[in-house]
């Protein structure tokens, strides 16, 4: 009896503890839970975008701006009656607004899973829509919001450059929080490099409502945060290039030879920016892409071109680092080098005659190249010129900046499973054959050239308030230091000397040094005794023109380097243009 009495009292006194430690649960413990979901319940959390950041070249001209505008939303779940009615309102507002366009928009966007107001305007400006801004206030299920447009003012001018914004896809939309809200990311150039900047830091506003979702009372609030950048470019001096390119196609690069930064810089023909903001047709699209000038390729950092002569001067210095060419050493130039049954020509059929290496630079001697070349060797010339910097990167701060091809033993094995032959040598000196470089590679050389230091070619000056600093360093070796004055004489006499090949065409005001070039775009067939003159071939068959200079002289401060795509000899096609910049350098206090 005693033990059955003793078993009750256990199995009650476990009951009792179960529904105790339950009541403790649910109004203790739980409590926190269940006060969280009330919170929820009663706190809205809206994020506050910030305004893209503004772009302004050096002197602090706006050049990509975001133009305040409004948009239009409708309540989600309207019926059809009410929906037609605010669809014609808003029609009968704006004329130029097609009501079945709307219709479709709102259907698409309206599923029972949405409880917030449906966007079907993106964007009215400013002016349109403030003088009407009072009736729809008043009207219900109609919500105007403040929105924002990209806009560029110089159109198509230092389009490459800035870049443009426009839609983005799912895997931004993913990555970026702002992308999300927004909707837009930057696509190209500056705008998408500095993407993470330009689009600012979201603001974040906690606000208590009622069961009817109106606002009682704001908890907290976190401003939105916008950041501009400003830009080492100069749009006087991009507008006057882009003058100095109507019909001509090409890059040219105007930069600082002591920082790297970039004063401007151009990639013929332009286009206009602004026409990606809201998306471009289908039928431009494809007008674009099918234009042999190639208006969408950033020729400055992706153009990939034969350098032809204008990397003699890398050349020249290699030749000297590997001491096997003495630079008072004279070869015959005869106007051709024969080489298993093949004519390897220079550009004077007639010859040079005994030419040492400064005159090979300044009159451009192919066949002096050839036969240093020779000696050298391509092992040696490959890593030297791999150290200056062809075929990599030079870090400039733009997206899809492409490395070039230098060729070398090993490259070829790689990509053809074929051997190097020395005939492929003649043709790498020259910067022909497989050599492909980019023309901020070439501005960069010889920026190199000029003061001996490498710096990092950049377009940003400033990000907010914050300067940003960029490295630079020297990557000549002591011998080659010692003998960069020869090169640089031989590129001012190539500008200077009666026989140099730039000479005739430099009208520049102040001294400057440099080297023309000329890439061949097709072949010439061995049988051609003497060569076809550019002006007779077809216009896509003419080769490029290559001018890379720096100025002053004896105190450089700036490398300009021109590209003209099927201009030409170099000095003919280039010269004229890269002396006027640096004459409007001078107009413009750069240069004194």
């Amino acid at each position: 009896m005693k033990n059955r009495i003793q078993i009750i009292l256990f199995i009650f006194t476990i009951v009792w503890i179960i529904l105790l430690s339950r009541l403790y649960y649910l109004s203790i413990k739980s409590n926190k839970y269940y006060q969280e979901l009330a919170d929820r319940n009663m706190i809205n959390i809206e994020y506050l975008t910030p305004s893209r950041g503004e772009i302004l070249d050096i002197n602090g001209s706006v050049i990509a701006m975001s133009n305040l505008g409004f948009s239009i939303s409708l309540d989600a779940h309207l019926k059809k009656d009410e929906l037609l009615e605010k669809l014609s309102f808003i029609s009968e507002q704006f004329s130029w607004l097609n009501k079945t366009k709307l219709l479709k928009e709102y259907e698409k966007k309206d599923s029972s899973y949405n409880h917030k107001p449906i966007k079907i305007v993106n964007y009215i400006t400013y002016g349109d829509m403030i003088e009407k801004f009072a009736i729809f206030s008043m009207q219900k299920s109609i919500k105007v919001e403040p929105v924002s447009k990209r806009f560029y003012p110089y159109g198509e001018v230092a389009s490459h450059v800035i870049g443009y914004v426009s839609k983005a896809n799912q895997k931004e939309i993913d990555a970026n929080l702002v992308a999300k809200i927004l909707g837009v990311v930057g696509k190209s150039g500056i705008e998408k490099y500095y993407d993470v900047f330009l689009g600012g830091e979201m603001g974040k506003k906690e606000v208590k409502v009622n069961a009817q979702n109106r606002e009682l009372e704001v908890l907290s609030e976190k401003k939105p945060l916008s950041k501009n950048i400003q830009l080492t470019i100069d749009m006087r001096i991009q507008t006057y290039i882009n003058e100095l390119f109507t019909d001509k196609t090409g890059a040219v690069i105007v930069m600082n030879v002591n920082d790297g930064s970039i004063l401007a810089a151009g990639s013929f023909p332009e286009y206009d920016i602004n026409k990606f903001i809201q998306g471009i047709s289908k039928d431009e699209w494809e007008e674009m892409i099918r234009d042999l000038d190639h208006p969408f390729t950033n020729k400055f950092i992706a153009g990939l071109y034969p350098p032809g002569s204008a990397t003699k001067i890398a050349i020249s210095l290699s030749f000297l680092n590997s001491k096997l060419i003495d630079e008072n050493e004279n070869f015959l130039c005869t106007g051709e080098l024969r080489l298993g049954g093949r004519k390897f020509r220079c550009w004077n059929s007639y010859g040079h005659g005994m030419v040492d290496l400064k005159r090979a630079i300044s009159e451009s001697c192919d066949d002096y190249f050839y036969k240093a070349g020779l000696r050298v060797g391509i092992d040696k010339l490959s890593t030297d010129l791999d150290r200056y910097g062809f075929g990599k990167k030079t870090g400039v701060d733009l997206p899809n900046e492409f490395i070039g091809t230098l060729p070398s033993r090993n490259w070829k094995l790689n990509k053809f499973a074929e051997t190097w032959y020395k005939g492929d040598t003649l043709n790498t000196v020259i910067g022909q054959g497989n050599f492909l470089s980019t023309p901020m590679q070439i501005a960069l050389f010889t920026a190199m050239i000029s003061t001996g230091k490498k710096v990092t070619p950049h377009f940003v000056k400033k990000i907010a308030d914050q300067s940003i600093k960029y490295d630079s360093n020297t990557i000549f070796t002591p011998l080659e230091l010692d003998k960069l004055k020869l090169i640089q004489e031989g590129m001012y006499n190539v500008c200077n000397s009666p026989k140099g090949t730039a000479t005739k065409y430099n009208t520049s005001i102040i001294t400057i040094a440099g080297k023309t070039g000329t890439s061949q775009v097709i072949g010439i067939p061995q049988e051609e005794k003497i060569r076809m003159s550019e002006s007779d071939l077809e216009y896509y068959q003419r080769s490029h023109a290559w001018f890379t200079a720096y100025g002053p002289y004896k105190n450089p401060k700036y490398v300009v380097t021109v590209l003209v795509e099927h201009g030409g000899y170099g000095g003919a096609g280039a010269g004229e243009k890269v002396s006027k910049i640096f004459n409007k350098l001078v107009d413009l206090g750069y240069i004194k």
